[in-house]
């Protein structure tokens, strides 16, 4: 099989993202489009709706330390993760639904192809929640600081701490799906995933601790703004391009 051809980041606004194919991310090499991609045009309908199932967001959905429904006592270090949900110009999304997924504090995830891990499982911890944004475009989970783990990508290869992002729009076609990271992780300079972003636009993916948000005994706060559009958008998570 010859390699795939790297085609650039058109147009504009792409450039803030991660390319479909990066060598040093090996599984792009397979999946990366062998052909031009074809724009297709969306209707009204396809930007309109149907939008998510909202009215099914609890605020419980929101706390992962206790939304297992086993009475907490989660393993591994409390955060707080807020921010706003923004547009282009800097204006407020509220009504959007947020969901998240992460590795327990060991580095696993509460998912059957996670079965060969020889880390071990929270059973108090689903490892997954979602919120809506309100009027303000404001989201807020509580959680624990996921683990680094090891993957197959190259030798002795990890990722850092992150937690993955998904967020909803009006309709089922409007989807950012993305990663957050943390400042200071050693990690972020080895991990190719994250580096198949443009280094210009990375920093947009790395929360920063907030004292104000940090509640006293209790956890440590992080915030991290996204941006949905525009020059100043959020990357795309690379795994999904």
């Amino acid at each position: 099989m010859s390699d795939p051809v790297v085609r650039p980041l058109a147009p504009k606004a792409h450039r803030d993202h991660p390319p479909f194919l990066y060598r040093d991310y090996r599984s792009t090499v397979l999946r990366s489009p062998q052909k031009d991609l074809v724009r297709i045009v969306q209707t009204l309908s396809e930007t309109t709706g149907p939008g998510p199932a909202w009215g099914e967001v609890s605020t419980e959905d929101a706390d992962l330390t206790t939304n297992a429904g086993t009475g907490g006592m989660t393993i591994g270090p409390r955060i707080i993760v807020t921010g706003r949900v923004l547009d282009q110009d800097g204006e407020p999304m509220p009504g959007t639904l947020v969901e998240i997924w992460q590795a327990n504090a060991a580095g696993r995830y509460a998912h059957w192809r996670d079965s060969e891990s020889s880390a071990p499982l929270d059973p108090n911890f689903l490892g997954m929640g979602e919120t809506v944004t309100d009027a303000h475009g404001v989201y807020r989970f509580t959680t624990i600081k996921p683990g680094p783990y090891p993957w197959g990508n190259h030798p002795n290869a990890w990722r850092p701490s992150h937690i993955h992002f998904s967020l909803m729009g009006p309709a089922l076609g409007s989807r950012l799906v993305t990663q957050m990271y943390f400042e200071g992780d050693p990690m972020l300079g080895l991990d190719p995933i994250f580096n198949a972003v443009p280094g210009h636009s990375r920093e947009r993916m790395i929360a920063a601790y907030d004292h104000d948000v940090t509640e006293e005994g209790w956890a440590t706060g992080h915030r991290w703004d996204i941006v949905i559009r525009g020059r100043s958008a959020t990357p795309t998570d690379p795994e999904v391009g």
